[in-house]
């Protein structure tokens, strides 16, 4: 029996499944996702922005979506790719089913396919553009749609928000400014926790806008794409950095890195899990990290900068942490804040409040 969707790879692979969620066609970059639960977070961390994410874990969908587990109120993923999906979930705190909430965002959804065969192809030839569509599209038509659409390079401004939004806590210790070029809300919430109001800005907003609202530390949020498409955002860090305490996340972390100087690349098929082992150089010890990104920030490049790396990944050897300690300035390139490891990253959050209350009593 024919399927009824399937995928085209930019290199002439095909793969045949079934649809769920949206049935829009979607021309997307293929990446894969190693980690075995977390398919909610993933569907809405705007770090995917304009990518289809192959899950390697067998089973997507069973314990359907709860209220309170986005990362942010709108999922800006294009398709989510899966061996088996289940559309009755069994969870006590489920609120919708996976593909109904696919089809509101307009996520497009495929299951049924190898997605064994499909990550080792992306982890062979790396990371590529490909379509899902109706079957009976041919493999010519498919490669014509494909020669003809770009990937996105605008992804920062599509999620970034619009306004300037405050997240105030009773009896503020700090106030932190966020530059949001696709923030995870359990960032804000960490924050939060640690007695910091939070005043969170659009990823074009001047550095005097920012520094009016006197802020003891800026934080510069993850995101989607290349850091270098966002220029705007390395320049208003070269203007804020030095004055303030300054944390970044992810691609945060990258766009510090190119304000003083270093450069980035992007890495074959990158790096997406929830298992990375990752070696932190000042303690000599292994942190079990969760991460999600294309690009990283190349080591040779730091030399003639007055960065020196913090952590470093095992399985490849790539830059994971940077620090200026004369600027009190670092950035990480996985998430602690989600923290998946028996000894979760929540110290680096620590760090940035132990600095920003070391300049404030300065």
């Amino acid at each position: 029996m024919e399927k009824s969707r399937k995928i085209i790879l930019e290199n002439g692979s095909e793969y045949f499944g079934e649809g769920f969620g949206s049935a829009e066609d979607k021309v997307t970059e293929f990446v894969f996702n190693t980690s075995m639960v977390g398919y909610q977070e993933i569907l809405s961390d705007p770090s995917y922005t304009a990518q289809g994410v192959v899950m390697t874990y067998p089973l997507i969908g069973n314990y359907g979506m709860a209220e309170d587990d986005y990362e942010t109120e709108t999922p800006t993923i294009d398709a989510l790719i899966v061996r088996e999906y289940n559309d009755e979930p069994s969870n006590f705190r489920s609120a919708a089913a996976l593909g109904d909430i696919m089809k509101k965002y307009n996520v497009t959804g495929i299951s049924g396919i190898d997605t064994r065969k499909l990550t080792r192809e992306i982890r062979n030839f790396g990371s590529c553009k490909g379509l899902i569509t109706s079957a009976e599209t041919t493999l010519e038509e498919g490669l014509e749609i494909l020669k003809n659409t770009a990937l996105a390079t605008d992804s920062v401004s599509r999620v970034s928000r619009k306004k300037i939004t405050h997240y105030p806590v009773e009896n503020a210790r700090l106030t932190v400014v966020a530059v949001d070029c696709g923030m995870k809300q359990n960032i804000v919430r960490s924050l939060n926790q640690r007695g910091c109001d939070m005043v969170v800005v659009p990823w074009n907003t001047d550095a005097k806008t920012i520094e009016s609202y006197n802020p003891d530390g800026i934080f510069l949020s993850n995101g989607p794409g290349d850091p270098t498409d966002v220029p705007e955002v390395i320049e208003t860090i070269k203007q804020l950095r030095g004055k303030y305490p300054v944390f970044g996340i992810c691609l945060g972390h990258q766009m510090l890195s190119l304000s003083y100087g270093a450069e980035t690349y992007k890495l074959k098929f990158g790096h997406r899990g929830g298992n990375h082992p990752v070696k932190n150089l000042e303690t000599d010890k292994i942190e079990i990290t969760s991460q999600n990104h294309s690009y990283a920030v190349k080591a040779e490049s730091l030399e003639n900068t007055p960065l020196k790396v913090t952590h470093i990944n095992l399985l490849d050897n790539t830059v994971e942490g940077v620090e200026c300690a004369g600027d009190k300035a670092f950035g990480v390139q996985y998430h602690p804040e989600s923290a998946p490891g028996p000894q979760d990253s929540a110290y680096l959050f620590d760090k940035f409040i132990r600095l920003m209350e070391e300049n404030k009593n300065a």
